[in-house]
């Protein structure tokens, strides 16, 4: 499909905030996502929770193999629309980088220990690992990516009033618009992620006995392609019928998303990606009818998934073990490797501790957990 003038484009680029040459071979969003996926901060996402802890079994998401959906959500619907479907995914596959350990349990815990310092979101956490923590060149800290896909991490939800500690401050010497809304690029790559995880949460709920394709079979848009996959294949194992089930779901969303953003594009009739930013609005949505779909469906999986009890006491115990190492290294830095040690006296020992612990995976957090409390483990 031709390139839309609304989608960003290599030559009205903002660039790099270290100035580089360009590469020949590949547009700028090639590099930002190249460099993404080479990134160590990447590579951790495959032992850090979606919502199951990595050891609970081998077939359920983890941050990265849900930051790859993402990725292919992404780049379909910027493909059906006109845009940079390599901005699209990059900023699908870096949008998960500053999660903690055990997911959102785990942010919890670091924002409740972060308090007095600033808080913690992984948002932030995000742009500071790609600005400032990853150190792979030796002309600059971070992965020195483009304004375009700093700026899609940045404010992929849209606008920030109040933005956390380190985006305000990353944002005083390199802007990043942080009053207008992100590209329509960076706007496909957040409903990416809302349709990913709604889809592949109902799956994985259902794969762990959560609650069963009767369940569902009430919910708004999931009940009616439960009810046509059922209809198409009425013989099909349980196991097939939810997968045409999710599959179908995944399909009306994207039809979905990709016929209201169109129609809101044309009303707009954007002549290139400034005007959407500077539109007032989204211009990538859902409909109304599937918006209030998707509130309902969320709404279940809080009550069926998220606060189930066996969900509930992993949580629980991870929430535990993330503030318990908070604790631990605040109340004595010197237990942090010696690397960290000195990250602490150059910038805070809070700050220092929290970007240790959040670049933790699951099983690593564990084993750290055991080597400070458990006086049969070497240390």
């Amino acid at each position: 499909m031709a390139r839309a003038s609304y989608a960003v484009r290599a030559e009205t680029s903002r660039g790099r905030l270290h100035p580089e040459p360009e590469a020949s071979s590949r547009t700028p969003w090639q590099r930002d996502r190249d460099r993404i996926v080479h990134n160590s901060a990447f590579r951790k996402l495959q032992y850090k929770t979606q919502v199951f802890v990595n050891h609970e079994g081998d077939f359920f998401r983890t941050r990265l193999t849900h930051s790859l959906e993402v990725a292919q959500i992404a780049r379909s619907v910027a493909r059906q629309l006109g845009l940079d479907e390599d901005l699209a995914e990059a900023l699908a596959l870096a949008h998960d980088l500053g999660h903690t350990p055990f997911g959102h349990a785990g942010e919890e815990a670091l924002a409740h220990g972060m308090r007095a310092s600033g808080g913690f979101d992984h948002n932030a956490q995000s742009l500071r690992i790609v600005t400032l923590l990853e150190a792979r060149y030796a002309a600059f800290d971070g992965l020195n990516l483009t304004w375009e896909t700093l700026e899609g991490l940045a404010k992929h939800n849209g606008p920030l009033a109040a933005p956390p500690p380190y985006i305000a401050s990353y944002d005083a010497t390199h802007p990043l618009w942080l009053a207008s809304y992100p590209s329509a690029e960076a706007q496909v790559s957040a409903l990416a992620d809302d349709i990913a995880y709604h889809s592949h949460d109902l799956d994985d709920g259902m794969r762990a006995g959560l609650f069963g394709l009767d369940d569902i079979a009430a919910l708004p848009l999931v009940g009616e392609a439960f009810a046509a996959a059922r209809s198409a294949a009425p013989e099909a194992a349980p196991a097939r019928l939810r997968h045409e089930t999710i599959r179908r779901v995944i399909d009306v969303l994207v039809s979905d998303l990709v016929a209201e953003a169109r129609a809101r594009l044309v009303a707009l009739a954007p002549p290139d990606a400034d005007a959407i930013r500077r539109a007032g609005r989204p211009v990538v949505s859902f409909s109304a009818r599937t918006a209030e779909a998707n509130a309902t469906i969320k709404a279940f999986l809080v009550t069926h998934m998220y606060q189930h009890w066996r969900v509930n006491r992993m949580t629980s115990k991870a929430r535990r073990l993330i503030a318990d190492l908070f604790s631990l290294f605040f109340a004595d830095p010197s237990l942090l490797p010696a690397e960290w040690q000195a990250r602490g006296c150059s910038d805070s020992a809070a700050v220092a501790i929290a970007d240790y612990i959040a670049g933790m995976t699951d099983r690593y957090a564990i084993e750290e957990h055991r080597r400070l409390t458990d006086l049969s483990v070497p240390g």
